[in-house]
Order: C-alpha cells, then sequence, then structure tokens
C-alpha cells in the first residue's frame, strides 16, 4: 500500500486521529506516512504527540495507584513457610533412604532369601511411621504456602489496579480441577512481573532478583510430582505381589527425588519474592 498516496486522501483531523489516539490500530509506516502530511500542512507534530505522550503516561501511572488499603504483613509467614519446606525436604531425604532399604529386602527376597517377621514388620512399622510424618508436614506446609500466597498477592492488589484474578483466586485456584493445572503457576509469574514492573515505577532497581525464569521448572516438577504421586498411590492400593510391591518402592524413589529438587526450587521461588515484597510498603521506599 502507497501510505503516502493514501494519507494525502485524509482530511487532517483524521491524520491527527492516526498518529494519537488511534496510533496502535496502524503500522509504524502508516504512522510516519501521517505525521510527513501532517508536516506538509504547515502542522507542528510535536505539539499534538506531546499531550497525547502525557496522557499515555498518566494512565501508567495510574495503573498503579494504591487502593488506600495497606498491604498485610507476610514476612513471618514467608519464614514459616520456608522452616517447614525445609523440614518436608529432609522428610523426603529420610522418605528415599527408607525406600531403598526396602527395596534391597523385596529384591533379596526375591532372589529366595528368608527373613524373620520380626524384620518384615520393623520395615513395615519404619515406612508407615514416615510416610505419616511426611504426609503431617506436607499438609501443613500445603496450608501454610496457599496463606503465604494469597497474602502476597492481596498485597500487590493494593499497589497494581489491574491484575488479572481476585486475590481469592490466589487460595482457590489450587482446589478447582482443570483449573489448578495453570491458574496457581499463571497467578505466581504474575506476582513477580508486576511486583517488578511496579518497583520500577517507583524507581527501585531489583536487576535479576526477581526473574521468572525458574517458575516453569518450578512448575513443571509440582505437575510432575503431582501426576506420579497419584498414580503411585492408585497403583499402591492393589500391590499385593513382590513384583508389584517393588514396582511401587521404586516409583516412591523416583517421586522423592522429583520432590527434593521440588522443594530446593521452592525454596528460591519464595526467598526471591519475600526478599523482595517489604518494598511495596510505602514506609520501606
Amino acid at each position: 500500500m502507497d501510505f503516502t498516496e493514501a494519507m494525502q486522501k485524509h482530511t487532517t483531523e483524521k491524520l491527527i486521529e492516526i498518529i494519537t489516539t488511534l496510533r496502535a490500530d496502524y503500522n509504524q509506516e502508516a504512522v510516519l506516512a501521517a505525521q510527513k502530511e501532517l508536516e506538509s500542512r504547515d502542522i507542528n507534530v510535536s505539539e499534538i504527540i506531546t499531550p497525547h505522550i502525557v496522557i499515555e503516561n498518566t494512565r501508567t501511572t495510574q495503573k498503579y495507584s494504591k487502593s488506600g488499603f495497606p498491604i498485610k504483613p507476610n514476612q513471618q509467614q514467608s519464614k514459616n513457610l520456608i522452616t517447614l519446606i525445609w523440614i518436608v525436604l529432609i522428610l523426603d531425604v529420610i522418605a528415599f533412604i527408607s525406600s531403598y532399604y526396602q527395596y534391597t529386602l523385596l529384591q533379596a527376597i526375591a532372589n529366595g532369601n528368608n527373613f524373620p517377621i520380626e524384620t518384615l514388620t520393623a520395615n513395615d512399622t519404619r515406612e508407615r511411621f514416615i510416610s505419616l510424618a511426611y504426609l503431617a508436614a506436607f499438609i501443613i506446609s500445603a496450608i501454610t504456602f496457599v496463606e503465604w500466597f494469597r497474602r502476597a498477592y492481596y498485597n500487590l492488589h493494593q499497589k497494581v489496579s489491574h491484575l488479572s484474578h481476585s486475590e481469592g483466586w490466589a487460595a482457590g485456584s489450587w482446589f478447582v480441577p482443570i483449573i489448578n493445572v495453570y491458574r496457581p503457576y499463571q497467578i505466581m509469574k504474575e506476582l513477580y512481573k508486576e511486583t517488578k514492573e511496579y518497583l520500577t515505577q517507583k524507581g527501585i532497581e531489583i536487576s535479576e532478583s526477581l526473574s521468572t525464569k525458574y517458575l516453569g521448572l518450578w512448575w513443571t516438577l509440582w505437575l510432575t510430582n503431582a501426576v506420579i504421586g497419584n498414580v503411585l498411590f492408585r497403583f499402591s492400593m492393589k500391590a499385593k505381589t513382590v513384583d508389584e510391591i517393588t514396582s511401587v518402592t521404586i516409583g516412591d524413589m523416583i517421586s522423592h527425588i522429583i520432590a527434593i529438587a521440588l522443594a530446593f526450587i521452592t525454596l528460591k521461588v519464595i526467598s526471591d519474592y519475600a526478599k523482595i515484597e517489604p518494598l511495596l510498603d510505602e514506609k520501606q521506599l
């Protein structure tokens, strides 16, 4: 398309409209052609564009206007959460070692070795105790994580007026089927990006300390571990033979390895945000 010829047919009002309120609807070549045509009509383009830029900057600033409510303290919650995740991580290591001992025992049985009933009972008791301790720690840490996550998203809502979801979804999205596959990740990513953008608008440089590059790995490990855990639970309910129990035990060891990696990356995700979140408080700026 010959934009220069096309612009000559437009009225001055239409040309002004192209380079101001409707600039996003035209490609750069069309906008430049409109500017040249206006200049050929002895119209100062800078006097038209400058007020428009001021208006757009004002709108950008308004996106980050405060809601009038102070942010809620979340630092102690993050410290508690980090401690709980360390406990879960340690229990994952212990559970992996216990599963390995059970695997060697099952292999020995499969090879025809006999063991006294006390040995088998001690193995089952150990496995059951570790599983219960792990389940309790995981549930408590999961509840604490959701509380921390919701509080963090609530605090960001007090500073940024254009977030994609209500702060209630930061908690509810974990429990709604299908939605829990993608929305918690979306909210976490938005939490990182919008916090960084808000602080940048305030003139605070946080460089790479709030990068989203680890979030994809964090969420992949979470989904993978959840799927494996679900499959193992269903299969373990039906496992009766030595071979079937051995398969479940191998699956448990794989699951614990993934869970250990997940715990480390989760610690980083939480720690990185916890270091930055206090800067949202105007008193800290």
